[in-house]
């Protein structure tokens, strides 16, 4: 039977912890590896795949399209960075909208013209502009990327740490934010300047994107707009897991481990059951060694974890696998070379601003991973 991705439940405090991590370790979202630079045109749709791969003349056979067994493949290969996302609508705000936080704290949004959304992982920023609302963002933070948002002012510093005097200096008329990048009195001091603060949950997964997506949307009062982004999320979410379903055939699983690694000291660890790790895994036609072991969150990467997960594939991001020396750097890690994926050098990374941003573009990070994963 083809072995097909399932929708795993929402990483949380586990995912959490890792972006706290990005914050400490320097993370500033990232590009695609030395000597594999990222296509500019993102990850390629099935159909464009099926066209390239098939002869002009005439359609190939059923079986000339099976997939290859993924065993056979040698060799790292760094995922598209994939594209920014395109706005579902251009909306006029219907305002003023009172909802309610995470945080319990009731805010009513009157005014949308200067938008600040911030956190972590970047998300909020994509679901912004996916909402048709990117020309009204004013500042951002190291996190997002964007081509779109690159020349709007920083507010975080010292890595991912907001300035609230950053923050008001650009007047905002409203703040989306969540609770992953601090310091924890953000909220309360941008209120007490007059500031409305919506603060959303900081759990991100493939079951909770939806949901943030109407959440923001709400609030901002675009909701119209949000389900427009939910439909194409869903949509495209569901021909991603179909192509990611095509590449892995239907052989059995790889056993696939996501390692954070960052510089060539002590900060590198397994990200297990509940991590985030675990759900992208699952999702592009893996099985995650470190869940199946029983890796709960994330644990230290130990010779002795590594060699007992025996991982046949290594996923990490692109500025982590650069700060500890690249392949070679990654392969001098205790146990990394006495595994499977390091013995046949699979190791797959993807810019540190996609991989785990569990936004509205997270489709295209399947098919973009996928491929790497499948057809480097």
């Amino acid at each position: 039977m083809r072995h097909r991705p399932r929708r795993a439940r929402a990483a949380g405090p586990a995912l959490a912890a890792v972006l706290a991590l990005l914050a400490l370790t320097g993370c500033t979202g990232g590009t695609a590896g030395e000597g594999q630079p990222a296509g500019t045109a993102g990850s390629p749709t099935p159909a464009a795949v099926e066209s390239e791969s098939a002869p002009s003349e005439e359609p190939p056979e059923e079986s000339s399209r099976a997939a290859p067994d993924p065993r056979t493949l040698r060799g790292p290969a760094t995922a598209d960075q994939i594209p920014e996302i395109e706005p579902v609508a251009s909306p006029t705000p219907e305002l003023p909208v009172t909802t309610v936080g995470v945080d319990g704290v009731e805010v009513t949004v009157t005014d949308t013209s200067r938008l600040l959304a911030l956190d972590l992982y970047g998300t909020l920023v994509e679901t912004v502009i996916g909402l048709g609302l990117g020309e009204r963002l004013v500042g951002r933070s190291v996190s997002n990327t964007e081509a779109s948002v690159a020349d709007l002012p920083v507010v975080t510093q010292n890595g991912h740490e907001l300035s609230a005097e950053a923050i008001l200096g650009l007047d905002p008329t409203a703040v989306v934010m969540d609770t992953t990048m601090g310091p924890p009195e953000i909220p309360d001091q941008l209120r007490s300047a007059g500031v409305p603060v919506l603060v959303v949950s900081p759990e991100r997964g493939v079951d909770l994107i939806a949901e943030q997506i109407r959440h923001v949307a709400g609030a901002l009062g675009v909701a119209e707009a949000g389900e427009t982004l939910v439909d194409q999320f869903e949509g495209d979410l569901g021909e991603a897991e179909t192509y990611v379903a095509e590449l892995a055939g239907e052989w059995d699983p790889l056993r696939m481990a996501f390692l954070y690694v960052r510089g060539t000291g002590s900060v590198f660890f397994v990200m297990g059951d509940g991590s985030g790790g675990d759900d992208l895994i699952e999702h592009i036609g893996g099985l995650d060694a470190a869940t199946d072991a029983g890796i709960s969150d994330i644990v230290p990467a130990t010779a002795e974890a590594v060699i007992a997960l025996d991982p046949e594939v290594i996923l990490t991001m692109t500025g982590g696998l650069e700060s500890t020396g690249g392949l070679d750097g990654l392969l001098e890690r205790p146990g990394i070379a006495q595994s499977v994926a390091g013995e046949q050098e699979r190791v797959i990374d993807m810019a540190d601003g996609d991989v785990l941003s569990f936004g509205p573009s997270f489709p295209a990070v399947l098919t973009a991973l996928a491929d790497a994963v499948y057809q480097p």
